[in-house]
């Protein structure tokens, strides 16, 4: 449990330094962010599960093969697989578990996850002025102020430009101090402005031409209010029915349907294809095709168009051939990009099919790759197992990861690119497992000093029999 809880830690801090540009100076509440962590670590539970059990295994196997326990119980009469059965049962559940949890529950925190991130990046900063700069997050705005107070509410020579009308030099307002608060629902930002002036001038709308009785209007004031709409600096929650069909947000009864569905478009688009492209497929009766009679066995030759196309009609056969293999080209051209959306579509889909199951498989098979290794190296603590845990998931996490990705470039089978690590590292298992039941020091250094020596000394021996004496 340990093991998982640092893992998870980890995991999260990676996430929160990916995503820290999106999260500061936002003004989110305590709970949003409190929500995205929470989503997070039941996503990163594909990720840390795996790993917090070859950890574990390692350490656990490790601590008991440097106290002796061991030996103890090979001693009693049990081997080591019989000692490992009562941990396969419990791993076997937690994989069964973590199995269910990426049917029914990780589909419904990616929706939640995907759609709450969403929302928290596309949020602008909170409005923050800076002294000498003009602001121009509020839209149809900018704002400049010279000083300001400690506490950021009172703004000193202000100067506010209104360009909503399409022209920053219109509406222009001057201030010597304002007063800056949120109205009581915070949709507005509240400007309290004293001693200043405001310049408007009105110009006829769509007038090509300069006009010298327009109107130059100039207000001055001891005290007034300007409201600010800062609906672009709150958080609006999207829609969470706008990404229910992304591919990672489905259990595996959706992914069956969607994927029939989408080759039910496939279908459709070839059989479209097929009906356009074959009414340019024709052929030049008489000359080597009678449609009303059999195929005739035609002899060899040497050139298809000077031997059976007469030379009069050859010019003609040939820019009808370019025609249609130009049309042909245009609706390929057309279909192809469609289709090939549609496919796409079959390879997320297959992908995600096959995700349900790597993650319960991949807790077994890292658990029978720690648990001999631990056994082997007679290790424990958090020194060597621990390099040792993050060599091996790095191995599994690059293998999957290149894989997958050559799944979704088409380049590899969906199943082949998912099932990809446990394939390659599966026989490191067995062998590993067989190390630990025969008690081979698989990390003796001197046991492999001696081995290259024999091997050494026999080529040596073979080579010194072939000189001539």
């Amino acid at each position: 449990m340990i093991c998982f809880f640092i893992v998870m830690f980890v995991l999260l801090m990676l996430f929160l330094f990916k995503y820290i540009d999106d999260l500061i100076g936002k003004g989110f509440e305590w709970y949003v962010l409190l929500e995205l962590i929470a989503y997070q670590c039941a996503v990163q539970l594909t990720m840390a599960l795996p790993l917090s059990m070859l950890l574990s295994s390692i350490m656990t196997f490790g601590n008991l093969g440097e106290s002796y326990e061991l030996v103890a119980i090979k001693a009693a009469g049990y081997s080591l697989r019989k000692a490992m059965m009562p941990l396969v049962v419990l791993v076997t559940l937690f994989a069964g578990g973590s199995f269910l949890f990426s049917d029914y529950i990780l589909p419904v925190v990616n929706l939640k996850m995907g759609s709450l991130l969403w929302d928290v990046r596309n949020k602008k900063a909170d409005f923050l002025i800076k002294a000498g700069i003009f602001n121009n997050t509020i839209p149809g705005y900018s704002i400049r102020a010279k000083g300001k107070s400690k506490d950021g509410t009172i703004l000193y020579d202000l100067m506010i430009y209104d360009h909503r009308s399409g022209n920053a030099a219109n509406n222009v307002l001057l201030a010597k101090e304002g007063f800056m608060h949120n109205s009581a629902d915070n949709n507005y930002m509240i400007l309290k402005l004293k001693d200043g002036v405001r310049y408007e001038e009105s110009r006829v709308k769509n007038a090509k031409r300069y006009d010298p009785r327009q109107q130059f209007t100039r207000f001055r004031f001891k005290e007034t209010e300007q409201k600010f709409d800062m609906e672009a600096f709150q958080m609006k929650r999207t829609d969470e029915n706008l990404f229910k069909a992304h591919h990672s947000m489905l259990n595996l009864k959706q992914l069956k349907l969607y994927t029939d569905s989408n080759r039910v478009q496939m279908d459709s688009i070839s059989r479209g294809v097929f009906t356009e492209t074959k009414n340019y497929i024709s052929y030049m009766a008489p000359y080597y095709h009678d449609s009303t009679t059999r195929p005739v066995k035609t002899k060899p030759f040497k050139d298809f168009l000077h031997d059976y196309v007469p030379k009069d009609q050859q010019r003609n056969a040939i820019s009808n051939a370019l025609g249609q293999v130009q049309q042909l080209n245009s609706i390929f051209q057309m279909k192809e990009p469609e289709y090939k959306a549609y496919t796409d579509k079959e390879i997320r889909y297959n992908i995600e099919f096959h995700r349900k199951f790597t993650l319960a498989v991949s807790c077994l098979l890292l658990f029978a790759i720690g648990a001999p290794l631990g056994a082997i190296i007679r290790k424990g603590g958090l020194g060597l197992p621990v390099v040792v845990a993050i060599i091996f998931f790095l191995i599994y996490h690059i293998i999957s990861t290149m894989a997958e990705k050559a799944a979704k470039d088409g380049s590899l089978d969906p199943i082949l690119g998912m099932w990809m690590a446990v394939i390659v590292l599966s026989p490191l298992a067995a062998f590993l497992t067989y190390k630990s039941t025969t008690d081979s020091s698989l990390f003796d250094i001197e046991q492999y000093k001696l081995k290259l020596e024999a091997f050494w000394k026999t080529i040596n021996g073979k080579f010194n029999k072939k000189l001539p004496s």
